[in-house]
């Protein structure tokens, strides 16, 4: 049986590449395990030979210290693999195929698995609704930057590509499908966009760079993305976005200079708790800055998409409140305005396949705009390291060199 080396939270700073147990169909306990999850017997799923899997931002929130997860946990829940193994009840999914793993975990028979919303799946997590693997209060499940995974239920959960050598071929696009291109497409739906929108996207992190392609793949006019970071920026304009330095002032006035008019169709937050202010405030963090301007600058009876992370617990709040989740929003703007929210995990099974198939008929460049960076296991720190500095681009973590 081979080993598995994987990517391993320490603490608050430090992640580091280590050897844990090889995968097996039964969930044992170990860090971030729920007690009612342990023993779990798994013939339902499938061992996966791991050919890729990303660097989150929601990764970067628990390696910051912003979350409680505990060390020892095995990050990861992007994964793209070559099945390895399956259990006795999998009936469809094959040894040697080439899939996708939709990151949150979903069983396929609880109500909202049926209808359709896998990102809160009743059955996987002791501890709340939804899932997902390799993240803190998420069941336990362990995560996928390693060497080889287990992904259950995995006729239900797992995306085939049908042709293994063109999906080779196309790994660092097709890659992005177990998260951050359906989380991106999803804050664009969510958000109302469609032919001929002028759209706003707040963050230029790799979330918000795939809502800015799927904002364009949706037939949006303008797509305006707002940041700190002059590198994102730059790879945002690199694919047609126009651009918004929010270190320099209010968006609002910004978008009326690109516009004509100081608000957009609609609005979509890829950013989370861990915003900042704008103008002077632009180096301090203020968790609800991004919730409040997206209600400023979207039109009345206009929709916000929220795939930006918020969290419920976040030990390195700057106040007692943000510490709960509790933010100082707005709310009597967006309601006097009409406006819409979606917020919750993505459901990836939504568009995974819709959009497995953009990439392969070469209607999108998902990790052109990223800047998908594929770098070794190995150097799975260092990735951490240099996107915790602002790095524009998307960590592809290739654990066994496979990626051409």
């Amino acid at each position: 049986m081979p080993g598995n080396r994987a990517v391993i939270y320490k603490g608050p700073g430090d992640v580091a590449v280590e050897t844990i147990d090889y995968p097996g169909l039964e969930l044992k306990d170990g860090p971030g395990v729920n007690p009612a999850n342990v023993g779990r017997q798994i013939p339902h799923g499938a061992i996966l030979k791991v050919v890729a899997s990303n660097i989150c931002g929601s990764d970067q929130h628990m390696v910051r210290g912003r979350t409680t997860a505990p060390p020892g946990l095995a990050l990861g829940h992007e994964i793209t693999g070559e099945v390895a193994e399956v259990g006795r009840d999998v009936e469809f999914i094959k040894v040697g195929d080439l899939v996708s793993v939709p990151f949150n975990i979903a069983c396929g028979r609880c109500v909202n698995c049926k209808e359709g919303k896998t990102g809160v799946c009743l059955n996987v997590n002791p501890d709340r609704p939804g899932s997902a693997y390799g993240y803190v209060d998420m069941g336990g499940w362990v995560g996928g930057q390693a060497e080889y995974a287990l992904v259950p239920y995995a006729d239900w959960n797992l995306l085939k590509f049908p042709d293994k050598d063109r999906a080779l071929e196309k790994i660092r696009d097709l890659a992005m499908l177990s998260d951050i291109f359906p989380t991106g497409y999803h804050g664009a739906v969510t958000a109302g966009v469609g032919t001929g929108s002028a759209v706003y996207v707040a963050g230029a992190g790799p979330v918000g760079l795939a809502a800015a392609t799927s904002a364009f793949l949706l037939g949006a006019a303008v797509v305006i993305v707002a940041d700190l970071q002059k590198e994102r920026l730059e790879q945002a304009r690199s694919f047609g976005c126009e651009t918004i330095d929010v270190s320099e002032g209010d968006p609002k006035d910004q978008i009326e200079r690109i516009l004509g008019v100081p608000e957009v169709d609609c609005a979509i937050d890829a950013v989370g708790f861990e915003a900042h202010g704008h103008g002077t405030d632009a180096r301090s963090e203020r968790p609800a800055t991004v919730l409040n301007t997206v209600m400023d600058v979207t039109a009345a009876g206009g929709a916000v998409g929220i795939p930006g992370l918020y969290v419920t617990g976040d030990p390195g709040a700057a106040d007692e409140a943000a510490k709960t989740g509790s933010l100082s929003i707005r709310l009597g703007l967006g309601w006097a305005k009409s406006l819409s929210f979606t917020t919750g995990q993505c459901p990836v099974m939504r568009y995974n396949r819709q959009l497995m198939q953009a990439i392969l008929h070469d209607r999108t460049q998902i990790a052109r705009n990223v800047n998908a960076t594929v770098i070794p296991l190995d150097q799975a720190p260092q990735g951490y390291a240099d996107f915790d500095k602002g790095a524009a681009r998307k960590y592809v973590l290739d654990p066994h060199g496979l990626i051409k």
